[in-house]
């Protein structure tokens, strides 16, 4: 492990994530499930093996929509394996083959919110929990936004989805005082309200 008081200093603009590939000695689905696989990989690693099992994701796109007013849509849903409705950005997966992102977005911007938007760009994109899972997201600023030329029907947790719009800045303030836990929305609207500062 190298001593942080002899290392060498990096630029800030130097620093960024770094593809590595191991070599993967055996890989299984030791779960298979309705949305997203569980896969078990031992693989080589410095002088010796490791064995990690994570959940295998197809990826996913969010949309922070805001509108003229300077709010933020935020959509409650029911999440279960946190037992709380919680408050988030209209998302979903990428599990349309050969889907582009932003294409993506617009659909669940759609099938969420019954809203379209004029003006779309790639605000911020993350790892979710990269100890545990493959899933990398896009979080899309949309502005712009109007009703959508048709209403979708919604089912399961979808079904009482409840939309607001809130202002950016109280937005914020809930994440920052830990009312608003979601990491999605954390990080659109902190990203968001940058954004828009600079």
């Amino acid at each position: 492990m190298t001593d942080p008081s002899t290392a060498e200093p990096v630029e800030a603009s130097e620093i960024r994530d770094e593809p590595f590939e191991p070599e993967i000695l055996q890989s299984d689905v030791v779960y298979r499930g309705w949305v997203w696989d569980v896969r078990s990989d031992r693989f080589a690693y410095g002088d010796g093996e490791l064995v990690r099992e994570y959940v295998e994701h197809t990826g996913a796109v969010a949309v922070l929509a805001l509108d003229d007013d300077g709010r933020v849509l935020m959509i409650q849903q029911y999440r279960h394996p946190i037992r709380n409705r919680d408050w988030e950005l209209p998302a979903g997966l990428l599990d349309v083959e050969g889907e582009d992102p932003m294409d993506a977005a617009r659909r669940e911007l759609a099938e969420e919110a019954d809203l379209v938007a004029e003006h779309w760009d790639l605000l911020v994109s993350t790892w979710t929990t990269p100890g545990g899972n493959s899933e990398l997201i896009r979080i899309y600023l949309a502005t712009g936004v109007e009703a959508a030329p048709e209403v979708f029907d919604r089912e399961d947790e979808e079904a009482d989805i409840r939309l607001e719009w809130v202002p950016l800045s109280e937005a914020v303030e809930a994440v920052l005082t830990g009312r608003l836990r979601n990491g999605i929305l954390s990080l659109g609207v902190l990203a968001a309200e940058r954004r828009l500062r600079a």
